[in-house]
């Protein structure tokens, strides 16, 4: 591995690199490659027997997406967990989300971990990192764009909920919620209703299931 490349691992990851628009250096697998080096080239015993030297990953441009049509965005305002943001990622791209955005400071960047979570699915999705949250929410308001933030106190159903045209969901951390300014920035805050004594779904699974709700009435479900 040069300083311009790093390695990705598991079956996914790989094949769906090889599929994207990124340069795929070299493919080694076992048992042409031992499980050790496997791991010690991944940095991870989560190989699957498959690790890929591929280019850095590129990132998106965050105002670029806000010129297209009626696109559905998730906004992660600062997420530590590289593996919540592959989740999250997964789940848009699976969606049919327009972008995943991200802030350049504080938080998860799309690591060989992020894309392991993400099953290959930021090969096929922009992850744009942004310089601040709060001004991007309103560049995107000024576009035209409807802004939900998820929380607890929200009061706002999804179900209730109008996410169909310009829509932007945001996603706090996984402790802390969404930050007062972020917050301040949103249209409304939505919160899942919940029958159970667990506090607060996990990020990613909140995600998905706002991302989900979106898709429902943007099909006319």
């Amino acid at each position: 591995m040069t300083a311009d490349t790093e390695f990705i691992y598991g079956v996914r990851p790989v094949e769906e690199a090889i599929a994207g628009p990124g340069r795929v250096h070299r493919v080694l697998r076992a048992p042409d490659t031992s499980a050790s080096e496997l791991e010690r080239l991944a940095g991870s015993p989560d190989h699957q027997g498959v690790v890929a030297e591929v280019d850095p990953f590129e990132y998106g441009d965050g105002q670029a997406i806000l010129g297209e049509g009626d696109a559905l965005i998730v906004v992660l305002d600062q997420i530590q967990d590289p593996r919540n943001l592959g989740a999250v990622c997964r789940s848009a791209e699976a969606a049919g989300a327009r972008a995943v955005v991200i802030p350049d400071r504080r938080a998860a960047s799309v690591t060989p971990a992020a894309r392991k979570a993400s099953a290959g699915a930021v090969e096929h999705i922009p992850v744009c990192r942004v310089r601040n949250i709060a001004d991007w929410l309103g560049g995107a308001r000024d576009s035209g764009f409807w802004i939900w933030g998820a929380a607890g106190e929200g009061d706002n159903s999804p179900w209730e909920t109008d996410l169909t045209g310009r829509t932007v969901l945001v996603m706090g951390t996984e402790g802390k919620g969404l930050r007062p300014r972020v917050a301040s920035a949103c249209d409304g805050l939505i919160s899942i209703p919940q029958a159970g004594r667990v506090g607060s779904l996990n990020v990613s699974a909140a995600a998905t299931a706002l991302l989900f709700e979106a898709v429902r009435q943007r099909s006319g479900g």
